[in-house]
């Protein structure tokens, strides 16, 4: 394999990692911000909130928008934006001072086409694995290792320049990620790699190819059950990202350093356990893989955070249940790429996301206001016990049954085509 022919899949990975590396400054910098400026799990919960509401709206909306202008230049363009969005957060507060309406303004404004980004590298990704003489199984388990890479260098260096820096530096060096990883997409990204099979023409209308990517999902009953199953996980999982674990660390944890590590040593795990799993993985069961893995990363994160041991004995609980969570993303991911056709990747991968992400402003919402309420401690042991209770539902079987049964090869050899 040349260096040229692995360019496409390098400049994927390293773009995408640089840019998530970059989020994860944000996840760590931004709650902790909100709770030093009001003091409110509540206000935190609802900067969450704002946060992820762009990501579904982007992630529905957009993936039209990326299959018209194409994967590439959508990539870049979101990056520039997103960077030049974050960026106006230190500079205004800076200048003129930044009320927190207008602090909820740049989120969401900032989230808005992220999502299309990261869309537009995922429906990249088979034709890089192709160029590059890889299983696609592999391929994403490397893509969705950058991201696990991305949380297990950014949230550590993140707590601890909010703790010596502040919030706000923080930001500003976000916007520089996003700038970096628009360039290593130019560079490395030739503007031929593309789905051998073009985009529907744009002459049906916007809300016409919009809903092409809607029917497609309703017809697939596996990936609709999907869907369902990680917009109720991303629920509780916002819970845990958005309110809890901040709350948490910043009140019997001893603050930013502490969120770092936490987000981190679960990222670190994640990263093992994607390479993992992009070495063996097309050798596994996938539904019991997929099950044993959710069951690991689920609750027992939460119930750390209830019992309050030791943070050396909670860090290798996310660490462990990290490592199970890396699995995760990377069999969804190779089912979906299996399944869904090159020509509506970006609209259906879109609409995917849409339905998988609508739960995390719910969560972060709710989180809040129910610890204002309630408290962490009952919060943390309900949520992993609904949490753990959901996530063996696809032992029930009805669609999970053919999760291990897919109806294409592996191998991006050929255009991905549906199954029935």
């Amino acid at each position: 394999m040349t260096p040229r022919r692995r360019a496409p899949l390098v400049g994927l990975l390293v773009g995408h990692t640089v840019s998530l590396t970059g989020n994860m400054l944000t996840l760590i910098a931004l709650p902790l911000y909100v709770l030093a400026e009001t003091g409110s799990p509540a206000a935190t919960g609802l900067t969450g909130a704002v946060a992820a509401v762009p990501m579904v709206l982007g992630g529905a909306l957009g993936g039209v928008l990326v299959d018209r202008i194409g994967y590439r230049r959508a990539s870049v363009l979101a990056d520039v934006v997103s960077g030049l969005t974050v960026a106006a957060v230190p500079l205004i507060d800076a200048t003129v001072g930044l009320p927190f309406w207008a602090l909820l303004g740049l989120v969401f404004a900032s989230g808005l086409l992220d999502t299309p980004g990261q869309t537009a590298r995922n429906a990249l990704l088979p034709e890089a694995a192709t160029a590059a003489g890889v299983p696609l199984e592999r391929a994403v388990g490397w893509y969705e290792a950058s991201e696990r890479g991305a949380r297990l260098i950014g949230a550590p260096v993140a707590g601890l320049l909010v703790a010596t820096l502040g919030a706000l530096p923080v930001l500003a060096l976000d916007a520089v990620t996003f700038a970096v990883s628009a360039l290593v997409v130019t560079v490395l990204v030739p503007r031929s790699l593309r789905p051998a099979t073009p985009a529907d023409p744009a002459d049906g209308g916007y809300w016409r190819e919009f809903a092409a990517g809607v029917r497609f999902l309703a017809r697939e009953p596996l990936l609709r059950a999907v869907v369902l199953l990680v917009l109720v996980t991303n629920f509780f999982d916002a819970t845990k990202s958005n309110v809890l674990l901040p709350v948490v660390a910043d009140r019997e944890l001893g603050g930013a350093a502490a969120f770092g590590l936490l987000v981190g040593a679960m990222g670190g795990g994640a990263l093992a356990g994607s390479l993992l799993f992009s070495a063996v993985g097309h050798r596994l069961p996938r539904r019991a893989t997929l099950v044993t893995a959710f069951a690991l990363a689920s609750a027992p994160p939460f119930w750390a955070l209830a019992a309050a041991p030791p943070l050396p004995w909670i860090v290798a609980v996310f660490a462990l249940s990290g490592f199970a969570a890396g699995a995760i993303n990377p069999l969804l991911g190779a089912v979906e790429l299996e399944r869904v056709p090159a020509h509506l990747r970006a609209r259906v991968f879109g609409v995917i996301g849409a339905g998988c992400w609508a739960g995390i402003p719910l969560g972060a919402l709710a989180a809040g206001v129910a610890v204002d309420r309630f408290g962490t401690t009952p919060v943390l042991l309900t949520v992993g016990c609904c949490y753990l209770l959901v996530v063996l539902t696809p032992l029930l079987g009805g669609p999970w049954r053919t999760l291990d049964r897919p109806g294409v090869p592996a191998r991006p050899a050929q255009t991905p085509t549906p199954v029935g």
